[in-house]
């Protein structure tokens, strides 16, 4: 199978590519760089140039494909506290490149996240089947994953993936943990908000990328998928693992605190996030095999980088 990949030289994207080679399909990822363009070359894919906003690449990549994996998100708006412009160009993406794929039945793959059913306030586990009303596009990765599921309904064999906040391992650079690791390692304390009871799932980025590839090759159309090997770790427990490994002590802070002291984070490590990937198991016979993310926070990679 040709495959178009969006975000292919990113974190998650970096490790699919790999999965699709080995499994034999041909690559072509986006990029927007040299740096994107060469790392993709090196990795044994194809280029092809463009960016998110540039609609017209995306639909030739798109049109040139038998399946599509859409990775990339711009996070220099949502980063800025601009989730509106991050949305709306998300949903531009992948209206254009559904739109591409209408009607010949090829596999569509969209990156969301399990944290919209956090902001839906859901107050139990999260599954596969609950879904969230599309309201105002700034909703961040709503607007899109509606669209994605829309696209079975058009003859695209069409899924969404919606990936934990923390798809932790060695490659993950700009994630939520280097970032809380950072704070902590600046403020001489690891943090948590209350009695940190909010929960987080988590996934093993190699589970992840596996997990691309089950549903760019079976996903049935319009399905929801999790990518949740963690179902949810109290964000204490995080907070204490990362002040064990850094010889800080774990503090509770008042909620009141959280923006000032994590940024843009803040917002979000009180969020309760309990999410089940069942279904996704069930459907797609994804087994994560690799450390959860305590261990992986033992293994010191996220600590001493070059040992």
């Amino acid at each position: 199978m040709r495959v178009f990949v969006t975000g292919a030289s990113g974190h998650i994207g970096s490790l699919v590519v790999p999965e699709l080679l080995a499994a034999g399909h041909e690559v072509t990822g986006l990029a927007r760089s040299d740096k994107s363009a060469a790392a993709l070359a090196a990795a044994g894919a194809k280029v092809h140039r463009g960016t998110l906003d540039d609609l017209d690449s995306l639909r030739a990549g798109a049109a040139a494909a038998d399946g599509v994996i859409h990775l990339a998100y711009n996070h220099g708006p949502m980063l800025a506290g601009n989730f509106a412009d991050a949305a709306v160009l998300d949903l531009a993406a992948v209206q254009t490149m559904g739109a591409a794929l209408d009607g010949s039945g090829k596999p569509f793959v969209v990156t969301s996240g399990t944290l919209l059913l956090a902001l839906a306030g859901l107050g139990r586990t999260g599954t596969e089947a609950d879904t969230v009303g599309t309201g105002e596009p700034a909703r961040p990765r709503v607007a899109s994953e509606n669209a994605t599921v829309a696209l079975a309904e058009r003859g695209v064999r069409s899924s969404v993936i919606r990936l934990s906040p923390t798809v932790h391992g060695p490659a993950d650079a700009h994630g939520f943990i280097p970032r809380l690791i950072a704070i902590a390692r600046e403020a001489g304390v690891s943090a948590y908000v209350g009695d940190g009871s909010s929960r987080w799932p988590a996934v093993h980025e190699l589970d992840a990328g596996w997990l691309d590839l089950l549903a760019l090759e079976a996903a049935p159309a319009g399905s929801r998928l999790h990518g949740a090997a963690d179902e949810g770790i109290p964000f204490r427990d995080i907070a204490e693992a990362i002040g064990r490994h850094l010889n800080l002590p774990a503090v509770s802070m008042a909620r009141e605190q959280a923006d000032a002291h994590f940024g843009f984070l803040g917002a979000l490590v009180t969020m309760d996030n309990p999410t089940s990937s069942a279904v996704t198991q069930r459907l797609l016979g994804w087994r994560p095999s690799h450390p959860g993310l305590i261990a992986d926070l033992a293994d010191r990679h996220y600590f001493d980088p070059q040992a």
